[in-house]
């Protein structure tokens, strides 16, 4: 019995030492061993610069997004799986924080909850990838790149010998790099129990990715691997001789007159977290997706090249393609870092990041959707994600809204 007692009271003094000395360390750790355990997030979603070290990116001469003189009211009802479901009981129950909806560029609908404002910058989790993608096709254009054929080491070459190695960054970009993914949170030695145990203790991301290794050819098959994203972060890095949020402050947010600053998360080295740690405030998520439904310009200004936006948001190659394919774990199509849903047949293509993170395009109709979320039951099974089911909500907006009386 005594001896139990002084091991748990040397458990409580090496964790009041860790709390003192690595306060933000140890939140952080909280933090990511609760994710996905049905954990209310909501104040860590809208702060997270109080887990993470930030860059700054900063806008110039702001302006705000226009709004419709007549407000709009969303449909009552959504169609899923044969059954009709109410939209606001969608938005409740995925812990919806902020929904705003653009037509023709306008705001015609645009509500908060769970104490979120318009000011509050909120993290985008995986959407930060399609912000990625536009800056590696913006590098591309400036010459910084000669194409998307050519490997990756040639730009990157510590990332010689790790299952990177001589990959095209086009496979990158689609997520179908060959590097192996191993997702057993139960191993200990597992690649996503790695990447946790890095992101927590401040590790270098870029070491991270070097060791990987190939699981199979390059180009044949779409696994989704956040690392795959954290290498086209190492990239920009190296061929702009900038940091990613200084290139990001360059090339998006200064030109666009974005309404507010965003901030990037970084690991302790400095290294920009590429693969979901852009935070950004609702209205600028949506002016993104506005750029893009408008081929890459902003107020007559080609941000992003229109080829490489055209290129993105559609699937190139047959194992990318909506629906059951053998070459890929998912039926949604993929381009270079967007999604596009299985169901779609009005162009329509998204960014999308866990916990329900959207920027959803509808070219067809002239609509953008911005969403920003907290789902706690995001993650414990395969009906808690609710990512198809949100692009039958966004089609039936996109579809059904309404001026108010």
């Amino acid at each position: 019995m005594k001896k139990l007692a002084w091991l748990l009271g040397l458990i409580v003094v090496v964790v009041l030492v860790a709390v003192v000395i690595y306060p933000q360390r140890t939140r952080r750790g909280i933090f990511m061993a609760t994710l996905f355990q049905g954990v209310d997030m909501t104040d860590e979603f809208a702060d997270m610069k109080g887990l993470f070290p930030t860059h700054v990116v900063r806008t110039a001469n702001p302006t705000m997004l226009p709004r419709a003189a007549t407000a709009i009211d969303l449909p009552t009802t959504y169609e899923y799986l044969g059954k009709t479901r109410t939209v606001q009981s969608f938005l409740a129950e995925t812990d919806t924080s902020g929904l705003l909806v653009l037509i023709d560029g306008e705001i015609v609908h645009e509500e908060y909850a769970l104490g979120s404002r318009a000011e509050t910058r909120w993290i985008s989790w995986s959407v930060a990838k399609s912000f990625v993608s536009a800056m590696v096709g913006i590098a591309l254009e400036e010459g910084l790149l000669e194409s998307v054929r050519e490997p990756i080491t040639k730009y990157v070459p510590e990332l010689s010998g790790s299952a990177y190695d001589g990959v095209a960054i086009e496979d990158i970009l689609e997520m179908s790099s060959g590097a192996s993914w191993d997702e057993d949170y139960g191993d200990p030695t597992s690649d996503i129990t790695r990447f946790g145990a890095a992101i927590v203790f401040g590790y270098s991301q870029d070491e991270f990715a070097a060791s990987l290794e190939r699981g199979c050819e390059p180009g044949t098959y779409n696994r989704y691997n956040s690392t795959d994203t954290q290498v086209l972060g190492m990239l920009l890095v190296r061929v702009t001789g900038m940091t990613l949020a200084a290139y990001t402050e360059e090339k998006i947010w200064k030109p666009m007159q974005m309404e507010h600053d965003a901030y990037w998360m970084t690991d302790e080295p400095g290294m920009e977290l590429a693969f979901g740690g852009l935070n950004v405030t609702l209205r600028d998520y949506a002016r993104f997706g506005e750029m893009y439904r408008n081929q890459g310009k902003w107020n007559g200004k080609q941000i992003v090249p229109e080829a490489w936006v055209l290129r993105s948001t559609v699937p190139g190659k047959p194992h990318l393609q909506p629906g059951e394919q053998a070459g890929s774990e998912t039926i949604f199509g993929y381009g270079y870092q967007w999604w596009m849903p299985p169901s779609g047949d009005e162009g329509e293509y998204s960014a999308i990041g866990v916990y329900n993170q959207f920027i959803y395009v509808n070219p067809t109709q002239g609509v953008v959707i911005a969403k920003t979320s907290a789902n706690q039951a995001y993650g414990k099974d395969e009906t808690t994600d609710r990512e198809a089911e949100t692009f039958a909500v966004f089609k039936t907006i996109s579809h059904g809204l309404r001026p108010t009386n």
